[in-house]
């Protein structure tokens, strides 16, 4: 193969740093996600294999290796375990855990908003794994729901169990802000802050800001801009302020306006200094509302109003690494 282009089904039952591969789960335009089997240990893994024009790079193959080190070493348990990165036949590849789970994505898509309390439990975790992150000077750069994989706890103080997916290692590679060379945008725009859309540098406050418009969609069911094109919606993440929480979902308290106003502020300065401290502000806004009785969750179906158990696991989502699938 040596870095030539190969179309993925070609892969399929070929060997590749030790690991077959047994299928392809998802694409995007720099890698391709496969479900392989580590033939030395007997477990399923997900291999994303970058694409050739990468591998053809010196600059991006060396910083690809420190990066994944990096990576790999981050021991949380809300980030999906980097096992092995490197390169092979001139192919670059990261082999990560296969987790099964649905993400949170296709929860909102089938659900709608979630239940004030999940939505507080989702948030902890997510803001507890980038704040690991953060600690190590690695930044996502690409969350969004589709990257946060909600799959069952351990008991009913703990129902979901979020794993946060997909660190941008090769995207951190590319660019320090959020474009590669050839001018494409690295990130979804729903998502993305103000700084990254200017090409100023970026750090983990960057992460916050998305990762607070990833809660303002948990609870009201859509991030808070929403344009019909997608230059009006760049200019809305850097001028204009965010919809208030207490307007859009009745019975949230107003005090929760003012903690998203912060965690979406256009400057980084005025954003909280991480995640977790977004998150305890949140939850003391949301305490205002009262005392709640038995908190529906996501995986509890004999409760009234809970949200449908988890069923079969839906198809991969578009582009996710490690792509999420059912059982091997």
């Amino acid at each position: 193969m040596s870095g030539q282009m190969v179309h993925p089904s070609a892969l399929i039952g070929t060997e590749i740093a030790g690991y077959r591969v047994e299928g392809e789960l998802g694409r995007g335009g720099m890698a391709v996600v496969y479900r392989a089997k580590d033939l030395r240990l007997g477990r399923t893994v997900a291999l994303k294999l970058l694409a050739p024009e990468y591998t053809r790079n010196d600059a991006f193959r060396r910083r690809f290796v420190q990066e994944s080190r990096v990576a790999a070493a981050i021991e949380h348990p809300h980030i999906v375990p980097v096992f092995e990165a490197g390169e092979t036949d001139g192919i670059l590849y990261i082999a990560m855990c296969y987790v099964t789970g649905q993400d949170l994505r296709a929860l909102l898509d089938r659900n709608g908003p979630l239940p004030v309390p999940a939505a507080l439990r989702i948030a902890g975790q997510l803001a507890s794994a980038l704040d690991a992150a953060h600690e190590h000077d690695l930044v996502h750069r690409d969350v969004k729901p589709a990257n946060v994989l909600v799959a069952r706890g351990v008991d009913g103080d703990h129902p979901e169990h979020v794993y946060l997916t997909d660190f941008g290692i090769a995207k951190k590679s590319l660019s320090l802000t959020g474009f590669t060379r050839a001018g494409e945008f690295v990130g979804t725009l729903d998502y993305v802050a103000p700084e990254r859309i200017t090409g100023r540098p970026v750090d983990g406050r960057s992460d916050l800001y998305s990762m607070a418009c990833v809660v303002h969609e948990t609870l009201t069911g859509a991030p808070p801009f929403r344009r019909d094109d997608d230059l009006e919606l760049l200019w809305a993440h850097q001028y204009d302020p965010p919809p208030a929480l207490s307007v859009e979902r009745p019975g949230i308290p107003a005090a929760a306006d003012e903690v998203l106003r912060k965690a979406l502020a256009k400057t980084p300065d005025d954003r909280y200094g991480s995640c977790l401290e977004f998150v305890a502000a949140l939850r003391t806004a949301m305490a205002e509302a009262g005392p709640r009785g038995r908190t529906p969750t996501l995986v509890d179906p004999h409760v009234p109003g809970a949200l449908p158990a988890a069923g079969p696991v839906p198809d991969p989502p578009a582009w996710a690494g490690p792509v999420l699938g059912g059982p091997a």
